[in-house]
C-alpha cells in the first residue's frame, strides 16, 4: 500500500487519480473557508442537516435522470436534486428556527430526521427498480472515488473553485456577519442575506463532497477543519486560511490513500486524516496545543519553586519545599546542607529586592497589577518602564526607612 501512495501523492498514479485527489483538495479547501464561517457563525450543526437533507434530492436526481435520459446515475442531475433538497432543507432549519417555541437544535432535529427518512424510503423504492445503477448510490453516503469519472471530477473542481472564489470576495462582509452582526446591520448591511450566502456555500460544499465524501460525514469536512485551525490561530484571516490550509491536505492525502486502497471508502479515510490533523493541532500548536500548555504550566511552577526559594535564603530560612531544593542546588545556589552559597546568596538578595518593588506595585497600583500577567515572574525591570521602577524603588526606601524609624 505504501508503494502505492507515495506515487499518488506525488501525481504520478495516474491522469484520472491526480485530478480526484486535486479535485478532492480543491473541494477541501472550499469546505475549510465555508465550514469556519458557519462555525464562527455558530451554525456548524446546521451543516449536519443540510447532508442528511441532500438523501432525497440526490433519489430524486436518480430517478429524474433515469426518466429523462435512460441512465439513473448521471452526476449533473444526482446534484442539482441534492442542491434543491439541500435548499429545502436550509429554508426549513430556518423557518421552524423563528418559530415562538423551538430552538435551532430542535430545527436541526426535525428536518435532519425527516429528510433522512424520506431519503432512505426513496432510496429503498429505487432498489426495487428494474435498472442498473442502484448500486452506485450507496457510494453517495460515505464517498467513493474509485468509479469517479474525468468529467465528475473536474465538475467537482471546477464548483469547488468557484466557492472559494466567493468566499475570498465576500470575506470581509461574511466575517463582520460573523463578530458583530448587530453592528453590521446597524450599518446597513444584508445580515439575513449574508446568513443564507454562508448557509448556501455549506450546501454547496455538501452537495459537491457528495462523491468524494457522502452526506453522512461531510459535516466532519466542514466542522473538523476550522476547529483545529482555532488551535493555530484566533485571528479571523489566519484561522480562515488556516481551516483551508488543513481541509485541502486533508482531503488530499486522505483520497490519495483511498485511490491505493480501493477497499477502503473515501469519506471515511478523510475524516481520518481530518481527526489526525485535529489531534496534532491539539496537541502541538505553538500558543494553544496541550503540551505546549504543560510545558509553559511547569516551567511557571518552577519559576514559582525558585523564587520562594531564594527568598526563603534571603531571609535565612530553611528550603523546606522539595522542588525548590532541587533547582537550587541544580543551581549551585545551595549546598546539600541547605545553606546558600555565595552566589546563591547574592541571587537570593537580587530576587528579595525584585519582590519588594513588586509587592509595592501592587500596594500603588493595584489594577495595574493585578491585569500584569507577568507579575513577580520576571525581574520588574524586564517588565515594567524605567522611570516606573525607579519611581517604585525610591517609594520602597522611603518605606523601608520610615519602617525602620518607628
Amino acid at each position: 500500500m505504501i508503494g502505492e501512495l507515495l506515487p499518488i501523492l506525488l501525481l504520478q498514479g495516474g491522469y484520472n487519480t491526480t485530478i480526484v485527489c486535486i479535485g478532492a483538495a480543491m473541494l477541501g479547501a472550499a469546505s475549510g473557508m465555508a465550514g469556519s464561517f458557519a462555525l464562527l457563525r455558530k451554525r456548524a450543526m446546521v451543516s449536519d442537516a443540510i447532508s442528511h437533507a441532500t438523501l432525497p434530492g440526490v433519489c430524486l436526481g436518480f430517478i429524474a435522470a433515469l426518466w429523462f435520459i435512460g441512465a439513473g446515475r448521471s452526476l449533473p442531475f444526482i446534484l442539482a436534486g441534492a442542491a434543491l433538497s439541500a435548499m429545502a432543507g436550509v429554508v426549513l432549519v430556518d423557518l421552524v428556527r423563528r418559530s415562538d417555541r423551538l430552538g435551532e437544535d430542535s430545527a436541526i432535529a426535525v428536518v435532519l430526521s425527516t429528510f433522512y427518512g424520506l431519503g432512505m424510503v426513496l432510496l429503498s423504492y429505487i432498489q426495487t427498480l428494474p435498472t442498473a445503477g442502484q448500486a452506485g448510490l450507496e457510494g453517495m453516503l460515505l464517498g467513493a472515488t474509485a468509479g469517479m469519472l474525468r468529467f465528475e471530477a473536474e465538475m467537482i473542481a471546477i464548483a469547488a473553485l468557484v466557492l472559494l472564489v466567493v468566499t475570498i470576495l465576500l470575506f470581509k462582509e461574511l466575517g463582520l456577519v460573523c463578530f458583530d452582526p448587530e453592528f453590521a446591520r446597524a450599518g446597513g448591511w444584508p445580515v439575513r442575506l449574508l446568513d443564507l450566502l454562508i448557509m448556501s456555500l455549506v450546501t454547496g460544499v455538501v452537495v459537491i463532497g457528495l462523491k468524494t465524501v457522502g452526506l453522512v460525514l461531510i459535516v466532519a469536512l466542514l466542522v473538523i477543519p476550522p476547529a483545529a485551525a482555532l488551535y493555530w490561530s484566533r485571528r479571523l484571516a489566519p484561522m480562515v486560511f488556516t481551516a483551508a490550509l488543513i481541509a485541502a491536505a486533508g482531503a488530499y492525502v486522505g483520497a490519495a490513500i483511498s485511490a491505493s486502497a480501493p477497499d477502503l471508502p473515501t469519506g471515511p479515510v478523510i475524516v481520518l486524516t481530518l481527526a489526525a490533523l485535529f489531534v496534532f493541532s491539539l496537541l502541538f500548536a505553538p500558543k494553544r496545543g496541550l503540551v505546549v500548555a504543560m510545558i509553559a504550566l511547569v516551567r511557571h511552577r518552577m519559576t514559582i519553586a525558585e523564587r520562594q526559594g531564594l527568598l526563603a535564603l534571603a531571609t535565612r530560612r530553611s528550603v523546606s519545599q522539595p522542588l525548590s531544593r532541587v533547582l537550587l542546588l541544580r543551581r549551585g545556589w545551595m549546598d546539600a546542607a541547605g545553606n546558600a552559597t555565595t552566589g546563591g546568596l547574592s541571587q537570593a538578595r537580587l530576587v528579595q529586592r525584585d519582590q519588594a518593588l513588586w509587592d509595592r506595585y501592587l500596594l500603588d497600583y493595584p489594577e495595574d497589577a493585578f491585569a500584569c500577567r507577568e507579575w513577580s515572574m520576571r525581574f520588574i525591570e524586564e517588565v515594567l518602564p524605567g522611570d516606573l521602577v525607579a519611581e517604585l524603588d525610591r517609594r520602597t526606601v522611603e518605606a523601608s526607612l520610615r519602617t525602620g524609624g518607628v
